[in-house]
């Protein structure tokens, strides 16, 4: 059950990553952060330098979290582990839903994040910052996504740490990767239009399911049933 529940995390980070409001946005991002265009001689070095600087931003935000859950829900009684594992099963259910358009929920409707206004003269501090922001805040196309997640470690305690990072690894290896490869990044988004009009209704089914096994703690069976069929293979 643990490399399962890694597995959708650090899936989760990746999804994150590709939603519909942000993909399209992430290259001229990382441009604007490093103070560079793709068309400066030795932007490639320095957008990649400040998309790790990003990245390490938000992994230190999504560790300290996970540390922190690990802390305060490790040491509850197996009761109440069961309870908020059924609560954060019903919670994922109810993101699910609000992804495939059956519910509204109005506070993930709207963008809550922290500003930073201050750009500092070393522009690997200022995306460090930018990266920590962005932990702290949400927008509306990664909100249910990144609260699934949370709602897991509440439910899952002692693995919390482990799958807050394994969150922070999913969404930032394709932050490096564009860094390093943006021009080559920017074509590929401009053609993958199509592809993420159905992004809302896979994530939506994925995320159901996966509330479902929470609130009925049997994401083990699907840990077994894999188990079981690389054994046969």
């Amino acid at each position: 059950m643990v490399e399962t529940t890694i597995i959708i995390a650090f899936a989760a980070g990746l999804i994150s990553f590709v939603s519909p409001c942000v993909l399209p946005l992430i290259p001229g991002f990382l441009a604007y952060l490093s103070g560079t265009s793709t068309g400066q001689q030795g932007a490639r070095l320095k957008v990649f330098l400040n998309s790790v600087a990003f990245v390490l931003g938000f992994s230190v935000i999504f560790a300290l979290l996970g540390v922190l859950l690990n802390t305060v829900l490790e040491r509850v009684s197996y009761n109440v582990q069961t309870w908020l594992s059924r609560a954060g099963g019903i919670i994922i259910i109810l993101f699910a839903l609000y992804i495939l358009g059956l519910i509204r929920i109005s506070f993930l409707e709207r963008e809550h994040k922290f500003a930073v206004k201050k750009k500092f003269s070393i522009t690997y501090v200022t995306s460090f910052v930018f990266g920590a922001a962005f932990a702290v805040g949400w927008t509306p196309c990664v909100s249910a996504i990144l609260g699934s997640i949370l709602a897991l470690a509440a439910a899952k305690p002692s693995l919390s740490f482990i799958l807050l990072l394994s969150y922070a690894l999913g969404l930032g290896i394709p932050f490096l990767l564009v860094g390093l490869f943006t021009t080559q990044a920017i074509n590929l988004i401009s053609k993958s239009a199509t592809v993420l009009k159905y992004f809302n209704i896979i994530v939506g089914i994925l995320l159901l399911i996966l509330g479902i096994l929470v609130f009925t703690n049997k994401l083990n069976v699907v840990a077994n049933w894999f188990f079981a069929a690389s054994l046969l293979s």
